[in-house]
């Protein structure tokens, strides 16, 4: 069974979107945000607190649990086109050993 990480670089409605679409397919019965690991040095007495590249958009990541190759293809794809029209950028990492 095939397990799909997904990391969404989009603000919190675009990564609802993408959450929705992925529970919406047939076949896929398992849709789930991983909370991010990585501790953030963000320090509030920094020089470069508050300035632009501190506001960017967010990173969601999502576990799919495919029941095969051939579903894993099709949520790539309706992903890819969804991520075009909402102009977020979407990275894929696949396990198959599962």
């Amino acid at each position: 069974m095939p397990l799909l990480r997904l990391r969404i670089t989009g603000n919190e409605n675009d990564a609802r979107a993408i959450g929705n679409l992925l529970s919406s397919l047939e076949g896929i019965e398992h849709v789930e945000e991983v909370a991010d690991l990585m501790p953030h040095m963000d320090d509030s007495d920094s020089s470069s607190a508050g300035l632009p590249d501190d506001a960017g958009p967010g990173v969601h990541e999502l576990e799919v649990d495919a029941p095969n190759a051939s579903t894993a293809n099709k949520v790539r794809e309706a992903v890819e086109a969804l991520a075009f029209d909402l102009d977020v950028l979407v990275e894929f990492e696949t396990d198959e050993t599962r």
